[in-house]
């Protein structure tokens, strides 16, 4: 018998978690679990200390993920779909639950058996090499493996084939000169894509009270305003991390957002609990140094903003006005680090601004089901036919924010401040200029980003704005 026909023969043992799979079945099922309901955590230490297969199994029974939710790895199924077309034997080794191990297999269709873990038995490191001599025999098999847990069955298959490893299974593999698969590069940078440190530029509104309060010399201000913005930046991140965490099915499912690094599976669930909380705790520290006020209004976003993941984004027209009010609050946070007095009509324009541009964030996914009506953009409250509306509110907002600015500009407040209020009166159509672009863009698709960094970004919307800060000056200065 030839080595080819020898191979043929001997089954080809692949592991789930890791190898088959770029994601941790038990983690990401325990994370969907405490994020729709956190006291089942008191359910899960019960579970755990009856064993590790019993919290495997109700996990599994309890999460609602099915075969379709798992992010699979492009490069295993393919080389598993030559191996089956030889006429190989192919066999799910796994250590997850017979619930979700049967369910994937028949989704890829792929396997000719399956062994898993039960209710009182954990099919991981030495029982599953020890499952598989039982069945196969010492060096019966070849293995498909990734982590720590892998290396003694390694050590008991006839060939390894190793893939994308942790650190343990690597040196494993150099040690023995064994294959590794090709899975593309894993960037080690996924945490950092994960928190988004171009959304950082949103927090700039939180400036705004100490520019439009002549007191950006000041250097107290200008530290207060500093401080605040990495607090707001390092607690946005941490929502952004939990927001991956809930929405890993739809962001699975999205044609972009399933390349995010949760959801591609680039970085583990327990690396983004742990790197959530990090941030929180760096957020909420650094307001020991701003008055008590500005904690306050943090602690308000911190909830405003974790209930807008969980269920406000999901609502009609509700997800918009909370978007436009989460943006606002930067501007009262920047007062309350600074100890600045804030303008009935600075929040009211920031309203109907930042609405205008929550609703061209929406108007951008519901273009992309153009000529689908009826369809419903998924994890939002919004059908397809929703599309011409939500672009005239949004104009209708734009209008709206330059009518308030120019009432604004008028206002016995604004002659108070500035010794030449009518050279600020350009500021009306240079907003509408601004808006209306963006919403010009994005009806011809060429819009594919948050508006708010699109504007932070984009040479015209940073030439425009800066034409404002000119003509702020000159109102200043006087006539």
């Amino acid at each position: 018998m030839d080595a080819r026909t020898e191979t043929r023969h001997i089954p080809l043992c692949v592991d789930l978690d890791g190898t088959l799979v770029a994601a941790d079945t038990l983690w990401e099922g325990m994370a969907i679990i405490l994020l729709r309901n956190p006291l089942m955590i008191f359910a899960m230490v019960g579970w755990a200390l009856k064993g590790k297969a019993r919290l495997k199994s109700e996990v599994a029974r309890r999460s609602g993920r099915v075969a379709a939710d798992w992010p699979y790895r492009d490069a295993v199924l393919e080389r598993l779909r030559r191996e089956r077309a030889s006429g190989r034997p192919v066999i799910l080794v796994t250590g997850a639950a017979e619930s979700v191990a049967r369910d994937i297999a028949a989704h890829t269709g792929l396997f000719t058996d399956i062994m898993h873990s039960s209710e009182t038995l954990n099919l991981t490191h030495s029982r599953k090499r020890e499952a598989l001599i039982a069945r196969y025999g010492e060096a019966g098999f070849d293995y498909m493996g990734n982590s720590r847990d892998d290396v003694p069955v390694f050590d008991a298959a006839r060939r390894a084939i190793v893939v994308a490893p942790d650190a343990a299974a690597e040196a494993w593999r150099r040690n023995h000169d064994a294959e590794r698969l090709d899975t593309g590069r894993t960037s080690p940078m996924a945490a950092l894509r994960s928190i988004r440190v171009h959304q950082w530029a949103k927090n700039v509104l939180i400036a705004v009270p100490m520019v439009l309060n002549h007191e950006v010399l000041h250097l107290d201000a200008l530290t207060s305003v500093i401080i605040a913005f990495f607090a707001f930046s390092f607690l946005a991140s941490a929502v952004y991390v939990i927001n991956d965490l809930s929405d890993l099915s739809n962001d699975r499912r999205h044609p972009k957002k399933r390349f995010r690094p949760l959801a591609s599976g680039q970085m583990s669930v327990p690396v983004a609990i742990a790197l959530a909380g990090c941030l929180i705790i760096a957020s909420f520290s650094l307001t020991l140094a701003l008055p008590l006020e500005f904690a306050y209004v943090l602690a308000f976003y911190a909830v405003a903003t974790t209930a807008y993941t969980f269920l406000l984004k999901r609502k009609l027209l509700v997800d918009v006005f909370t978007l436009a009010g989460l943006y606002t609050v930067r501007i009262v946070a920047g007062a309350a680090a600074t100890d600045t007095q804030l303008s009935f009509w600075l929040l009211a324009f920031s309203i109907f601004f930042f609405l205008s541009l929550a609703l061209v964030k929406r108007y951008v996914e519901l273009n992309e089901f153009e000529g689908e009506p009826e369809a419903f953009v998924p994890g939002r409250g919004y059908q397809a036919i929703d599309f011409d509306m939500v672009g005239q509110a949004g104009i209708a907002s734009a209008f709206t924010a330059a009518l308030v600015l120019a009432l604004y500009v008028h206002s016995r407040e604004m002659e108070a401040m500035y010794s030449n209020p009518l050279a600020l009166w350009p500021l009306c159509p240079l907003v509408l200029y601004m808006l209306l672009r963006i919403w010009m863009l994005a009806r011809r698709r060429m819009l594919h980003e948050d508006p708010v960094v699109f504007i932070m970004h984009d040479w015209r919307s940073i030439f425009t704005v800066g034409i404002g800060a000119v003509l702020v000056v000159a109102g200043t200065i006087g006539s």
